[in-house]
């Protein structure tokens, strides 16, 4: 365990003291969430902003509201659980800290955090489930931020499964072993609240849920396959990960991830799976397919649930064809969660459309070398010279030189726009445009064995129109932009 700047608690307060000095707009907001939680909320004040006086007159949705018409003092603070405080100034704050000290009671006073014992954070609300999000009172913002992000990975439908599952829960200790019987029930329980669907109320649909997903639980428990989900990690970014992939990383034992992975990504994991590298990468020593395959197939063999985490989107030159194919004659469930691949993530960097409507009509991702290292002889070279097409070539950095060559060669323009783009969506993201005729050089410029992507058609007109004419070094500009060094 690392250090902690404060300690993360939850208060039970059903029908406990609190005080609340202050009829402010930002008191009001306090008094509303402490009621919320059942508290009785004293509130100490004179002047009542209108949000106060709106408050008291409406109630609370759990607790309930005592307003004094007077300002607080010392005696007010006997027997409270906590005490809150919109002070005026530094000195009221602090009269007011030491008598909560001198009372013994947990302090709190708004927006001034050197005067307070405990903060407010921000707080995710799926009662029974709470989230609570600190930044220790340094930046409140930034807590907002993160509570909006996991606001969107939590179906709100997901409390009133959070309450079923208090409910049911000492029926399924009663009728199920610990271990692996009670914790199969409750991980096709979790599938199910995170499904989207509301939970279901009635005591008939109740049970049934309850015996389908036991008698579901003891077949897993006596057929000891596994699974396998195929995973797309996006380009790199973990803000590119789709809900379904981060559920998938939280639902798993373990996880076999390519060395394109970023570590932002597989934070995102269950702390307890197990992570293995087993790199693929071009030009450097790799697992080899087969090994991986082995791999999969006898964690899956062992019960285990198995995420098999890929660079991109795993249909799209992820060898998902081979894996599925040998997981499916051996018997394995396997399913596949879809990412963001690296052309569409350098589009949006790159502001630029695909398929503009006056530019282009079809887009085409082609990999930029064979099984022998070679460019691919299957590709129809010819027709990729169709002015009307973008194409963009996966792996392509170390082969930019030959395919600048074929292209021209089957009668492309040689002042035809393209862009390279390395490490997409990564901190070290480089960029380049210019001409067909420079693209070797212009690859050259990145200087990075990161994964780069070519991209050629006349949709990047804009970008090469950056470019001056002459030598491809005159046509280089270095910028540095949201924190990632770019050429253009």
């Amino acid at each position: 365990m690392g250090p902690l700047a404060c300690l993360p608690v939850f208060f039970t307060l059903d029908g406990r003291k609190v005080v609340v000095a202050g009829g402010s707009a930002a008191a009001a907001w306090k008094a509303e969430l402490l009621a919320a939680s059942g508290a009785e909320v004293h509130v100490q004040a004179v002047d009542l902003s209108p949000e106060m006086e709106k408050l008291l007159r409406s109630g609370s949705v759990k607790g309930r509201f005592v307003h004094h018409a007077a300002p607080w003092t010392p005696s007010c603070l006997t027997g409270a659980a906590l005490a809150i405080a919109d002070a005026a100034s530094d000195g009221e704050a602090k009269a007011f800290a030491c008598a909560a000290r001198a009372a013994g009671v947990p302090y709190n006073v708004i927006d001034n955090p050197d005067y307070c014992a405990f903060q407010f954070g921000s707080i995710v609300n799926r009662s029974p489930v709470v989230i609570g999000i600190s930044t220790n009172g340094v930046a409140p913002i930034l807590g907002q931020a993160i509570r909006r992000r996991i606001e969107t990975l939590l179906p709100h439908s997901l409390s009133g499964w959070a309450a079923l599952a208090g409910k049911v829960r000492a029926g399924i200790m009663a009728r199920l072993a610990a271990g692996r019987p009670r914790r199969a029930f409750w991980e096709r329980f979790t599938e199910k609240a995170f499904a989207g669907q509301a939970a279901p109320e009635a005591n008939e649909a109740v049970l049934a849920l309850v015996n389908g997903l036991c008698d579901s639980a003891a077949l897993e428990l006596q057929d000891v396959k596994g699974k396998v989900t195929l995973v797309g990690a996006g380009p790199g970014a973990a803000e590119h990960l789709t809900l379904k992939a981060v559920r998938a990383l939280q639902g798993a034992d373990v996880i076999l991830f390519d060395d394109l992975v970023s570590s932002d990504v597989l934070e995102l994991a269950r702390r307890e799976a197990r992570r293995m590298m087993v790199g693929k990468r071009g030009g450097r020593e790799s697992c080899r397919q087969e090994d991986i395959n082995d791999l999969m197939l006898s964690l899956a063999r062992q019960g285990k649930s198995v995420v098999r985490l890929k660079s991109g989107d795993p249909m799209i030159f992820g060898r998902a064809g081979e894996e599925i194919e040998m997981l499916e004659q051996e018997g394995i469930d396997v399913s596949v969660v879809p990412g963001i691949t690296a052309a569409s993530a350098m589009a949006s960097s790159l502001k630029v459309s695909l398929t503009h409507r006056d530019h282009a009509q079809s887009v085409r991702f082609v990999t930029g070398h064979s099984r022998k290292g070679e460019l691919p002889e299957t590709v129809d070279w010819k027709s990729l010279k169709d002015p009307a097409v973008t194409t963009v070539f996966y792996m392509g950095g170390r082969m930019s030189g030959r395919i600048r060559d074929r292209l021209l060669s089957e009668g492309c323009n040689p002042a035809l726009p393209v862009c390279a783009v390395a490490n997409i969506s990564r901190p070290g993201e480089l960029r380049w445009s210019g001409r067909l005729v420079d693209l070797e050089q212009g690859v050259e410029t990145l200087s990075t064995d990161g994964p780069v992507l070519i991209a050629v058609g006349e949709v990047f007109h804009s970008l090469s129109g950056k470019a001056e004419a002459g030598p491809v070094s005159a046509s280089f500009e270095r910028r540095v932009a949201s924190g990632n060094q770019a050429i253009f």
